[in-house]
Order: C-alpha cells, then sequence, then structure tokens
C-alpha cells in the first residue's frame, strides 16, 4: 500500500535510540517511511553499537554513537540528548526502537502540537506475540496492526477518541518517552533528560516533572504508535540494580518515590528492603537465571 502524502505543515526529525535492536529498527524506520506526514529526517542514536548498519530509509537518515562504560547500564537519557542535539529541525518527534508509527500519526501529534504546545504523547497500542507484522512489512496495511494489538489498560483513557483533537493533561507522572512530539525552544527549557539517571526506570517521569516545574503543559494525543512485542518480565527484575538506583535518585531530586509498583513487588519478594514513608530503599538480592525465568511473559505489555 503507498503511503497517501499530505506533506508536512512544519519540518520536523525523527530521532530513535537504539541497542542491539536491528529488526525492531528497521520496522520503525519503515513505518515513517509509509506515513502521510514524512519528517525531513530520522536521527538514530545507537548506544554501544559502534559497528551498527542502519537499515535502509525512504527518509534521509542520519547516525550518531553513545557509549557507556563496559557492563554500564545504557546511557538512555544520554542517547536521546545526543539525538536531538545532532537533529537539524526545530520540532522534534521522540519515537522508541520498539514503535511503529501509525500512518497518519505524525500528521495528528504535529497538529495536536500546534494547538497545545509543550509535550504531545502519542498513544501506543501493543502488539501481541503472535501480530502478523510480516503481513503489514508486505502490504503495509495499517488494519492488520490494528487487529493484532491492544492499548494499555491503565492507560487507554489518556487520549481522546481516535480523530479528537488532544487532551491537555495534569497527570505529568503517566508520561512515557515511546512516543512524543516537542519544539526544541521547549525541550532546551526543560534542559533535555537528565543524564545521571543511568539504565532503566525513572528518567521519563523525571522528565516530564522537569517540565511541569518549568510550567510546560502535557498533553495525550490519539495520533497511534504500535508497540512491537517483546517478552516482558513482571515485575521487570532484569532492570533491578538499575531501578534501585534511579529510585533513589528520583527520591532525593523530588521528594517523592517513583515506580511504586514494581518497588512494592521487589520488597514483597525480598529483593529489597523499602521504606514508602521514609528514605530508605536498599537493594538486599539479586535474582537468579531461574527467577528471571519465571517472572517472563508472553504478553503484549
Amino acid at each position: 500500500m503507498q503511503p497517501r502524502h499530505t506533506g508536512s505543515p512544519q519540518e520536523f526529525s525523527v530521532l530513535i535510540i537504539s541497542s542491539g535492536r536491528d529488526a525492531h529498527l528497521a520496522n520503525a524506520v519503515r513505518g515513517i517511511g509509509r506515513s502521510t506526514c514524512r519528517p525531513a529526517e530520522i536521527v538514530v542514536c545507537y548506544l554501544n553499537q559502534p559497528s551498527a548498519v542502519p537499515p535502509p530509509s525512504e527518509v534521509p537518515l542520519r547516525v550518531v554513537h553513545t557509549a557507556s562504560e563496559p557492563g554500564g547500564p545504557l546511557p538512555l537519557g544520554a542517547g536521546r540528548n545526543a539525538a536531538a542535539a545532532a537533529a537539524r529541525s526545530r520540532t522534534l518527534v521522540f519515537l522508541d526502537v520498539d514503535c511503529i508509527p501509525g500512518p497518519e500519526m505524525f500528521e495528528q501529534l504535529l497538529a495536536d502540537l500546534d494547538r497545545t504546545g509543550g509535550l504531545v504523547m502519542a498513544a501506543p497500542r501493543y502488539l501481541a506475540a503472535d501480530a502478523d507484522v510480516q503481513a503489514w512489512v508486505a502490504d503495509g496495511d495499517e488494519s492488520v496492526l490494528l487487529r493484532d494489538s491492544v492499548p494499555h489498560h491503565a492507560r487507554a483513557a489518556l487520549a481522546p477518541a481516535p480523530g479528537e483533537p488532544a487532551a491537555a493533561s495534569q497527570e505529568y507522572a503517566l508520561f512515557w518517552s515511546l512516543g512524543f512530539a516537542v519544539r526544541r525552544d521547549t525541550f532546551d527549557r526543560i534542559g533535555g533528560f537528565d543524564e545521571s539517571f543511568a539504565g532503566y526506570g525513572g528518567e521519563d517521569t523525571d522528565f516530564a516533572f522537569t517540565a511541569r516545574r518549568e510550567a510546560v503543559p502535557l498533553a495525550f494525543s490519539a495520533a497511534t504508535m504500535f508497540h512491537q512485542h517483546h517478552g516482558v518480565h513482571r515485575p521487570p527484575l532484569q532492570h533491578l540494580e538499575s531501578i534501585v538506583i534511579n529510585a533513589e535518585a528520583f527520591r532525593r531530586k523530588w521528594g517523592t518515590w517513583p515506580m511504586t509498583g514494581w518497588l512494592e513487588a521487589f520488597a514483597r519478594d525480598g529483593y529489597v528492603s523499602w521504606d514508602r514513608g521514609g528514605r530508605e530503599l536498599r537493594l538486599l538480592r539479586r535474582p537468579g537465571s531461574a527467577e528471571l525465568a519465571a517472572v517472563r511473559v508472553n504478553a503484549p505489555y
């Protein structure tokens, strides 16, 4: 299926960070090329992947690199900031490497950004393990992705109905960087992502809380993106150490705990000692391979 190109009302750059996710990246780039509103460029920041070969792209694609210390956590914030610094447009759209943009995602997301300013997050739908992504690869029919995906149960109410204008919100704690649009001057006003958060957990919420402190509006758009399936851990024990370190950093910075559902699960199962009403969060033990395998599920999210 050929995309219906309506042209972009404004020039924008799509920014993606990736580390060893080449197949997902190829689909994300393929989806960008099929969009009704194409960006001026794609900027891919590879994390700890110096020899990466970017996928074919119908949109000009440039590559930057960011690395962490050997064995250290992925520098997610640094990667996003590096991609933003390299971008040539005044409007930035951050897209998670796992996400395929719907054909009209950018069109609606940018229209909503024009209306609301600030941060505008797209609406994720999560593809099932048996989603027929290859059928979409073959013909670009979005209906296949719609059929084989579900919204996140805790976030479905944030976005308006399809085609409706973005809904302004005070739910800064529910912001995710899966896919969102922001003007460069707003991104700079927020200060980008705090690079002291390393690895998984907390950096998205910290970014949103800083936006709230700077009186940057937040809105949730009906613009649709499709999160490609990969197995998940419930709770995310594979990120236990990063979550503990980042949660402590967040608590020191904002005076409140993030990721409380995960911390509760870790405490319940004896991985951490956590005083929810105080300041203590202490790693007690690390999971073994059998424990990691036991919490891995094939659910969409």
